[in-house]
């Protein structure tokens, strides 16, 4: 499965942007998505994660109550929703496919294939 994530650019601290990721040909029920950020001099970090049949979702402590994730099947497509921005926000951000067990849904090792990445910066 190739994965093409769109949707970074440039906003004000205390924005908002939705990040999307489409996805080939449509994830197995199984299938888990997820989305992983990285900045210079870090390791991937864990963002979001939800199952393609949408029973399990799953966001980063740190983020919570700021980034949603969510999928629409009709489009093969996960979307990261990410409000109130930050400058510490500032990342590429990737998005991940493949079948992670539960307890290893945050780490990327556990995916198969990735996306180009998109770059997002918040400006304070």
């Amino acid at each position: 499965v190739q994965l093409q994530a769109s949707g970074g650019g440039l906003v004000q601290a205390g924005g908002s942007l939705r990040l999307s990721c489409v996805a080939s040909e449509r994830p197995s029920s199984r299938r888990s998505m997820a989305w992983f950020r990285m900045t210079p001099g870090k390791d991937r970090e864990f963002v979001a994660h939800i199952r393609w049949s949408g029973t399990s979702t799953d966001v980063a402590d740190s983020l919570k109550g700021r980034f949603t994730i969510s999928r629409d099947t009709a489009k093969n497509t996960v979307y990261l929703q990410m409000n109130s921005l930050k400058p510490e926000d500032t990342a590429v951000y990737y998005c991940a496919a493949g079948n992670p067990i539960l307890s290893s849904i945050r780490r990327s090792d556990a995916y198969s294939h990735w996306g180009q990445g998109t770059l997002v910066t918040v400006s304070s």
